[in-house]
């Protein structure tokens, strides 16, 4: 997993022409991190239970009762709709959405059957009866309007109610103020998904981890499968590795143009014969399947998915 590729963002052009000989194509509809990565690994996608896996992750403990993710979004009103922002991780600081979730948990949730509590940058929620909630996380349909992700029917009304508790508790919250004082958006809102319980752990054959991402973490440990942090560069993962690796690359790095640079890295690997078959998954949603023998198309020089 790389970071965007599409747009023009990839200024080398014999990297850009490495990647058009390849069986590249775009994703269809959005979907989030580990859905694309377990359907190119060819492993089982959890039916429900993500936000778990993900507190799992984190914490290296499986939880033992039912946990939504609950992570802070602003809500834009526009003429027509609304439209939902992720606000990604760093740009909040820890100690706002410590703020919030004390807040939210001390005037919606004292005496109640569920509770609010925040791991790292992170929200959740716990609940010991289990409501509907998205099946996406908000940095899928950044920008988009909600209302198709949402929870629908009759299964949705406990979600609707609970989120408009929680917006009325937020709307003039002092950490709120103060964003909109700096210039910044407001946590107006939280995306509830991924509710559930985690999955019994099995034993499972899965290609070793190399990600910071917990989600993933959580899903390798359900599995009992090796999972360790990003090691810093493709070069790393193949020598950490016998029959091939999973590795998510972070979105930004200290070494310059890390896309640039993996891709690289993985271009030589494949040259070299330290790897055999490529599958390049970028976060805009192109997918690129890379073997050696695509060499001989000499005639694929540019992609409009590249380019576009």
């Amino acid at each position: 997993m790389l970071p965007p590729v599409g747009g023009g963002r990839l200024q080398n052009r014999k990297l850009r022409s490495w990647l058009a000989q390849s069986d590249i194509r775009l994703d269809d509809g959005p979907r989030e991190l580990l859905h694309r990565i377990t359907d190119a690994a060819g492993l089982p996608y959890p039916e429900s239970g993500l936000a778990a896996l993900r507190m799992w992750g984190q914490t290296g403990d499986c939880p033992t009762v039912w946990i939504a993710a609950a992570d802070p979004v602003y809500l834009e009103p526009q003429l027509d709709r609304l439209c939902v922002h992720s606000l990604r991780r760093g740009s909040i600081r820890s100690g706002d959405i410590g703020a919030l979730f004390d807040h939210l948990q001390s005037t919606l949730a004292e005496g109640t059957d569920y509770g609010f509590a925040r791991l790292g940058s992170c929200g959740y929620l716990r609940s010991n009866e289990g409501i509907a909630t998205a099946a996406q996380p908000s940095y899928v349909i950044d920008g988009e309007s909600p209302d198709e992700y949402l929870p629908s029917g009759e299964a949705a009304a406990g979600h609707r109610k609970l989120i408009s508790e929680v917006e009325m508790a937020l709307h003039e919250h002092e950490v709120n103020q103060r964003r909109v004082e700096e210039g910044l958006q407001p946590v107006n809102s939280l995306w509830l998904w991924g509710g559930g319980r985690a999955p019994e752990k099995i034993t499972r054959p899965q290609p070793p981890l190399y990600s910071d991402d917990p989600l993933l973490a959580g899903y390798w440990e359900s599995a009992t499968a090796v999972a360790d942090p990003w090691p810093g560069s493709i070069d790393d993962c193949i020598q950490g590795s016998v029959a091939g690796f999973v590795a998510v690359v972070p979105r930004s790095s200290g070494n310059g143009d890390i896309l640039e640079l993996c891709l690289l890295q993985l271009q030589r690997a494949l040259r070299d014969g330290r790897l055999t078959h490529i599958i390049a998954l970028f976060r805009d949603g192109i997918r690129a399947d890379i073997r050696r023998s695509h060499a001989v198309r000499f005639w694929r020089r540019d992609s409009a998915l590249l380019d576009g």
